[in-house]
């Protein structure tokens, strides 16, 4: 493997002659604020004990032997024409890394160290010049359906995106924040509390990201609205048509009850000071069921959009009105373009869509027509999918760089969400963060990567490219049945339905297939070779992830009378098979987040196994 494999890669290498040998007894010095380069120089103290076998002092003073000096971290104003620039020298003699901000000289760091751990101590003499396509590079992590991660799951993510020179995280919230004056709402979710959320947010300025409060505020709101002290709020509890359906309510706020603005008042004044970003994302995706309850007559009146930016406006004043500026989803604003010109121009449109093929073009020229700042948001594609869909995430998250940067958007925010269990385990979603920044930092450079190779090497720490072999080609396993099925994969689909819910018109499932890809994707894994301290767990959360996956499958064939004759193919077989998988599902569960929601997740997984009883 190619030990110069850096990620992102960098927009501008050129090699040199000769090698820097790491030797003890160096110093790391710090030119210029000693105190804001301070958290950068013990990032690469600690790559240079883990990687070199040296400890290195930091010192903000060059006096002294020059021979002494092995790194300089150099902090000077207009030293690059990007604030978020730097460069990195490695000669024979020492290392340099120049920037104009403390931000830059981190990223360069974070170069720097991937370098170490790749090479040891021995680097080759090199010059870089970076810098970001996007001025904000972000990750979403949906905490709200189902899993609310351990904090020391949050940290181990959070610092590996840092690594990867993302500076904006969210966590996306419904009812998973420790609200004092909400208890009944989080009772059971295992929530994050004020006094996490205030070290998170430490933890992420020491790394230069920023911390971005989230908090939906109109769809999406039903696990407030199914408790009787907010029940009245809600635009219906009964049933609605969504897109894909008819969805049972409560699901969002009445935009026209006063009650639903007091609500939010008292989120947003509680959940707020945790947070040292002056942003706020309110969400206000998905509102399918506007218009088909208690607003039914002013949407038709006004029109359902017209409702809508009402309402946001609304909420917005809100925002504004204490200082912050307000990110909303675009989904339903797009679709009466001619609204978006009085969307409020301090506010940020998070232009979303999860498909290789999504509209970014479209979308994207008609916010920069108007002059609204958004951002462009794809998605891991890791949810209702089991093992990903690599050849669509990495489809998906090209098309939201390509036109992202065509169209000025500010931002590159990628989702990675939890739809119906959060089944998926979290290395699934490696490859889509990865990919997606290494993409949002340099699109020329980065968008004919190859990813397996760089997602082995830096998210799974396997320098022998196994580890990311196995999650690219299990995350293509979605395309083994021959049948496309948007937003997911038909073997997660094949889980979530009854077995006999008849099957859909169209091609027959290829599950045979499907099982012969399973296997020949996860045989490279016996050959691995993670240094992550949670390799074990990896190598456990992928097997359970293929045994599910080849349950899918085994269901698939009994739903479609298939495989008659085999005996893994019956209703006692699966139902043992199943039985044995809730128990792991369950410890692995646990093993990276909080009890909270594995109830709800895993109930989802045992109501498949109640089809299998006699009939």
């Amino acid at each position: 493997m190619n030990s110069l494999v850096l990620l992102p890669a960098p927009r501008l290498l050129t090699r040199a002659d000769g090698y820097y040998t790491i030797h003890p007894n160096r110093r790391i010095v710090l030119e210029g604020d000693a105190t804001a380069l301070l958290g950068a120089a013990r990032r690469l103290q600690a790559a240079l004990a883990a990687h070199a076998a040296v400890a290195w002092a930091v010192a903000a003073s060059a006096l002294g032997p020059a021979a002494a000096v092995g790194v300089v971290l150099q902090l000077a104003p207009d030293a690059t024409a990007h604030a978020q620039g730097y460069t990195l020298t490695i000669a024979p003699t020492g290392i340099r890394i120049v920037a104009a901000t403390a931000a830059g000289v981190f990223y360069g760091v974070c170069t720097l160290v991937q370098l170490i751990q790749a090479q040891g101590r021995c680097l080759p003499a090199l010059h870089i010049a970076d810098w970001p396509d996007f001025a904000v590079r972000g990750a979403m992590l949906d905490i709200s359906r189902d899993k609310v991660p351990q904090l020391a799951t949050l940290y181990a993510l959070i610092d590996q995106w840092a690594g990867w020179k993302l500076n904006q995280v969210q966590l996306y919230t419904e009812h998973t924040f420790a609200y004092q004056q909400h208890p009944a709402v989080w009772a059971n979710a295992s929530p994050l509390t004020s006094d996490e959320i205030l070290a998170l947010d430490a933890f992420c300025r020491e790394r230069h990201i920023e911390l971005v409060p989230n908090q939906n505020s109109f769809g999406h709101m039903e696990r407030w609205l199914i408790h009787d002290r907010y029940a009245p709020l809600a635009e219906t509890s009964s049933p609605f048509q969504t897109p894909w359906g008819q969805e049972q309510g409560p699901f969002s706020l009445c935009p026209g009850d006063p009650g639903s603005l007091t609500l939010l008042r008292s989120l947003y004044d509680e959940l707020l000071p945790h947070f040292t970003s002056r942003q706020l994302n309110v969400g206000c995706d998905e509102t399918f069921d506007l218009g088909q309850g208690r607003s039914r007559a002013a949407c038709a009146e006004l029109g359902m959009e017209r409702v809508y930016l009402n309402y946001l406006l609304t909420v917005h004043r809100e925002v504004a009105a204490r200082g912050y500026t307000m990110q909303f989803w675009g989904d339903i604003i797009v679709q009466t373009p001619a609204l978006i010109p009085e969307l409020p121009r301090d506010s940020v449109a998070l232009e979303w869509g999860y498909e290789a093929d999504h509209p970014f073009a479209d979308h994207g020229a008609q916010f920069a027509a108007s002059g609204i700042p958004f951002y462009v948001c794809p998605g891991t594609s890791a949810w209702c999918s089991l093992a990903g869909r690599t050849a669509n995430a990495l489809g998906n998250l090209r098309n939201a760089a390509e036109n992202g940067l065509r169209y000025g958007a500010a931002g590159y925010l990628i989702t990675d969400w939890g739809d119906r269990g959060h089944w998926q385990q979290l290395p699934v979603s490696f490859l889509g963060f990865a990919a997606g920044a290494a993409y949002g930092w340099a699109f020329a450079a980065n968008q004919a990567r190859d990813m397996a190779a760089a997602v082995s090497l830096h998210a799974f720490q396997d320098a022998t490219g196994n580890m990311g072999r196995v999650a690219y080609d299990l995350g293509n396993v979605y395309q083994a049945p021959g049948m496309a099925v948007p937003n997911g994969s038909a073997l997660f689909w094949t889980l979530q339905q009854a077995l006999d819910v008849p099957p859909p018109a169209g091609p027959v499932p290829d599950f045979a297939a499907a099982l012969a890809a399973i296997d020949a994707a996860m045989e490279p894994l016996g050959l691995a070779r993670m240094q992550r301290p949670d390799a074990a767990l990896i190598v456990a959360e992928y097997e359970f992830t293929a045994r599910l996956m080849r349950h899918a499958c085994r269901r698939g064939q009994l739903r479609l009378g298939l495989a008659a004759t085999d005996p893994a193919v019956t209703r006692p077989a699966l139902a043992a098979d199943l039985r044995d998988l809730l128990v792991d599902y369950e410890r692995l569960w646990l093993a990276r987040n909080r009890p909270g929601g594995l109830a709800d997740s895993a109930g989802r997984l045992r109501t498949a196994r109640a089809d299998y009883a006699p009939r």
